[in-house]
């Protein structure tokens, strides 16, 4: 699969250039490796762990004349191997977007390297979170989450999952894992990894926090409002790139995103603190995986309630710089019109030129009384 372009360069083989360059062949010769595996006999129980769903549970349902059973999934420890294949997927994918997209664009616009990193991160993650919105927006259509926000806490635990949301959260998992690694094959620079690594860090605490103790759908409905306010904050700096004089999506984006951590923080306390505190099935069992204790309920909003806070705070010091950078980009073109309007009057004067009333000048009077 030849994802990446070849260079007339070839560096050494297995040196750090040479993976970083062939890293999406590489990492597509290993995931053929467990798709090879599926044809043999031997392997192939092997290989179903990586790229196939685990834990399926098939459910008889009385709806209509007739018996249909109805395939849920649960969680379990057999799913590293399957989020590992998928976060070999991401890589490929995250590969064939930054060379047949990405890189044309970049050559027809010549970006400076700053932007260009930050085209970079916005076009990628612009395709991810439209992907991620719509697919998760299908599935809270699918399961009627919207209609009745009641079933974000009624009949919890809810370790049975419908084959689209627990795949949802695989690709989720993998997604976020695959950044990691994408640090290095992108050659981010030392000052962006940290801002990077907080927020990676953030994503999978609490993606698997929310897989873990089967509060899957209150966190579904949080991914899907989370990355339709970032949709639209990348969308506007890929505008934004291409003309900076297009700013009006920052100020959508501003609004949007103070309501998504109102409405957040709102669905939070009202699933966590009220419906889950008082529903009848209270008490700690990793078995039934029932995690409805005091202690639990508490950490689960403390961990949402810090992280809209950072949120906030970062958003503020963006919305201040932005602020500072346009105020003193207005005093700037303030004192360059009067200094342009006095340029033109001392001309007109003779000050930088020949002086319009010559007559009246010292040499001139010396002349006429000679």
């Amino acid at each position: 699969m030849g994802i990446r372009k070849k260079t007339n360069k070839n560096p050494p083989v297995l040196s750090h250039e040479f993976v970083i360059q062939n890293h999406a062949d590489i990492v597509s010769c290993v995931a053929m490796v467990f798709l090879l595996g599926l044809i043999f006999e031997v392997t192939s129980k092997f290989a179903v762990l990586f790229i196939t769903v685990q834990y399926n549970v098939t459910i008889s349902t009385n709806e209509g004349p007739e018996e249909t059973a109805v395939n849920h999934f649960h969680h379990g420890i057999k799913d590293l191997a399957t989020i590992f294949f998928y976060m070999l997927v991401a890589i490929i994918m995250h590969a064939i977007i930054q060379e047949y997209v990405l890189d044309k664009i970049n050559r027809k616009k010549h970006f400076s390297k700053t932007k260009h990193s930050k085209f970079n991160e916005s076009g990628q993650l612009s395709a991810f979170y439209l992907f991620s919105f719509g697919w998760g927006a299908s599935i809270l259509l699918s399961e009627n989450f919207l209609s009745n926000p009641t079933t974000l806490w009624e009949g919890y635990p809810h370790t049975l999952m419908p084959f689209q949301m627990k795949f949802y959260y695989i690709c989720q998992l993998g997604y976020w894992l695959h950044s990691l690694p994408e640090l290095y094959f992108q050659k981010t620079k030392k000052e962006d990894i940290p801002r990077q690594l907080v927020y990676i860090f953030l994503y999978l605490v609490h993606i698997a926090g929310a897989y873990i103790v089967n509060l899957n759908r209150l966190g579904l409905v949080l991914l899907v409002l989370h990355y339709f306010v970032e949709l639209l904050f990348h969308v506007s700096r890929l505008i934004y790139f291409s003309n900076e004089n297009r700013q009006t999506g920052f100020t959508i984006w501003a609004v949007l995103f103070v309501l998504g951590r109102l409405l957040t923080l709102t669905l939070s306390v009202l699933t966590v603190g009220f419906g889950l505190a008082n529903a009848e099935n209270q008490g700690f069992d990793l078995a039934a995986g029932n995690f409805n204790v005091l202690f639990i309920r508490i950490t689960v909003l403390a961990a949402i309630c810090l992280t809209q806070a950072f949120m906030m705070w970062k958003f503020i010091n963006f919305q201040l710089r932005r602020w500072r950078e346009h105020a003193q980009a207005q005093s700037l073109k303030k004192k360059q019109v009067p200094s342009k309007s006095k340029s033109k009057k001392d001309k007109a004067n003779g000050v930088n030129g020949v002086n319009s009333h010559g007559a009246d000048s010292p040499r001139a009077r010396k002349e006429k009384s000679s």
